[in-house]
């Protein structure tokens, strides 16, 4: 009978092939779109198409320069439009609204990619999750009151990098890209190590069987507990790469996964990006709250969609079920 070394070593040698691979697919598909969106951030693309966005804003309670910030997330990640909120002089209130926008649509072109890998549309959660964030922004501006946090929201100039020149924008985009990196093999490692532990020890069933019922409430399959944990431990990317390898493996369906895609697109690493806007003043249970029953309203609502209208999604079947379409045709 093998050790526990013996082992824990097995778990590594099967871990380190698969990581491999999936770290070289994530950064295929992070490394080139982000080069282009600092394109056209240096090139004032990106600001020509939020002036356009003013008269929308101040729609849903917000001043027409918060444009900027929304269409910032859709593109970069998170911490590039929480740096160009707090260089605006907004409240509470219209920080909390925008604070979930950007929650619920961020880095959209590298996330969308990573869900495209696991069965699902990337023009279809691209669209979903733009339109869901004005829903969640027309929710927040009817249900919050007007004199909710009419106080300044923390305002703070941010240090940036010289990206005034070509070469300082693509200076700084090497050295964050480096970053990125061993960010990437670190985690993508770990998790991939993590999960064949789990399975070797078979503590994936324990971990799983007390959080099948809040799976059911938020109409995921019963095999979620360990993805909606990753998702929202370690967010959508790193999780899309534990999914696409239980896709590979066969130990997860393509209808399967793209359900639960559905559900952390909305809510994913609430840990992270929670605390993010919470230490700048933002209320926690507005944030996880909303992004919950969100979630859970965009995966019944699709559930509903599918009952009355089976035919719609009778393409995607087809395709989940064509081994050409697999997940490996999407790398």
């Amino acid at each position: 009978m093998a050790t526990l070394n013996e082992r824990l070593w097995k778990c590594v040698r099967e871990a380190l092939p698969k990581s491999g691979k999936l770290c070289v697919w994530l950064l295929k598909i992070i490394l080139p779109i982000s080069l282009a969106v600092n394109l056209l951030q240096h090139y004032g693309a990106i600001d020509y198409v939020a002036s356009w966005l003013h008269p929308l804003f101040h729609f849903i309670g917000l001043p027409g320069a918060t444009a900027i910030v929304f269409i910032t997330s859709i593109f970069l990640p998170l911490y590039a439009s929480i740096a160009v909120m707090m260089s605006l002089d907004v409240t509470v209130r219209e920080a909390t609204i925008l604070a979930l926008m950007c929650l619920l649509a961020h880095n959209l072109p590298v996330e969308c990619a990573v869900t495209r890998k696991t069965g699902s549309s990337f023009w279809g959660m691209f669209g979903m999750r733009i339109i869901m964030a004005f829903v969640v922004a027309v929710f927040l501006n009817t249900l919050l009151p007007l004199d909710y946090g009419n106080t300044p929201f923390a305002h703070t100039h941010i240090a940036a990098a010289d990206t005034e020149t070509l070469r300082g924008m693509f200076m700084a985009w090497l050295y964050a890209s480096g970053t990125l990196i061993v960010t990437i093999l670190l985690i993508v490692t770990g998790l991939m190590v993590l999960q064949r532990v789990l399975v070797e020890f078979q503590w994936i069933d324990a971990i799983s069987r007390p959080l099948r019922p809040l799976m059911r409430l938020f109409g995921l399959p019963d095999n979620a507990p360990f993805l909606w944990i990753v998702g929202n431990v370690v967010g959508l990317a790193y999780g899309g790469a534990v999914m696409a390898d239980m896709v590979d493996e066969g130990k997860l369906s393509l209808q399967d996964s793209n359900v639960v895609n559905y559900h952390l697109s909305i809510s994913h690493s609430l840990l992270e990006d929670t605390m993010l806007f919470v230490a700048l003043g933002i209320n926690l249970w507005i944030i996880v709250g909303t992004r919950l029953l969100f979630a859970m309203i965009v995966v019944w609502g699709r559930r509903f969609l599918l009952s009355l209208f089976p035919l719609i999604d009778s393409s995607h079947a087809k395709s989940a079920s064509n081994p050409h379409s697999s997940a490996h045709s999407h790398t």
